[in-house]
């Protein structure tokens, strides 16, 4: 068994474990594998074992990546590795990349403004590869004091103008919300950091009728458990899977 296969075996094992300690279903909760700063060979081998969603951090180096995974079909298998597989952005994005975006991706997880939805709107109108089809995005909400935290601020005048315009913008499919807890801090205050997500979910279905947004993408390698049982959806697992990240010098 390798490294990888080995990594799964034990993320499942704790996931299933989760979701029973809250009375849920495996199958409510979806597993993303944050695959940035890896080599496109950890997503061919993690396809192979049964991975079908990741996330990535940057236009361009998943730009390189997509135009390897292409051709990296094995001998015999009639689809590309590209094709079997959903990879979101989940790193912030500059709306002047909008076009690059979703020439590459298959969702824009860390939507945080007007101008970024509009200009993501109008360059799937133009990107003919979408041929009509949605691009699905969630709305990265801040609820940390971190400076390093991207997102927006719950009681923020740019998500309620975001959350009106979202239903006129025919191209995109707003399916809900994503957050990162803070770093090192007490459990409760993690666990809370989730509750608050899904609460807010819960307000904003009631004040904006024309959104359906059922997705929380909550919870990393070292918190997921307690974003389960806070109910999330949707939870992104890095390091867990393939190991430490080696970033540029």
């Amino acid at each position: 068994m390798s490294k990888l296969a080995d990594n799964l075996a034990r993320v499942e094992e704790a996931i299933a474990r989760a979701c029973r300690a809250a009375s849920r279903p495996r199958a409510e909760v979806e597993l993303m594998a944050i695959s940035k700063t890896h080599p496109s060979e950890a997503l061919v081998e993690a396809e192979r074992l049964g991975l079908h969603l990741f996330g990535e951090s940057r236009v361009q180096e998943f730009a390189v990546k997509s135009a390897q995974l292409a051709v990296s079909a094995a001998p015999g298998e009639t689809a590309t590795v590209r094709s079997q597989i959903r990879v979101h952005m989940i790193g912030n994005l500059q709306s002047n990349k909008a076009n690059k975006a979703v020439e590459v991706f298959d969702g824009v997880d860390t939507l945080d403004s007007v101008k970024l939805a509009v200009r993501l709107d109008a360059a799937v109108a133009a990107n003919v590869l979408w041929g009509g089809k949605k691009l699905p995005v969630l709305v990265e909400i801040k609820l940390s004091s971190e400076e390093s935290k991207a997102g927006l601020a719950p009681d923020s005048a740019e998500l309620s103008a975001l959350l009106e315009r979202l239903p006129d913008l025919k191209h995109l499919d707003a399916q809900g919300l994503m957050t990162i807890a803070p770093l090192d801090v007490p459990e409760e205050e993690t666990r809370g950091c989730f509750r608050r997500l899904r609460e807010l979910r819960d307000e904003l279905a009631q004040q904006h009728a024309r959104l359906h947004l059922p997705m929380l993408s909550m919870g990393m390698s070292g918190d997921f458990a307690l974003a389960i049982a806070e109910g999330a959806t949707r939870i992104r697992i890095g390091t867990a899977l393939f190991g430490a990240r080696e970033y540029p010098a």
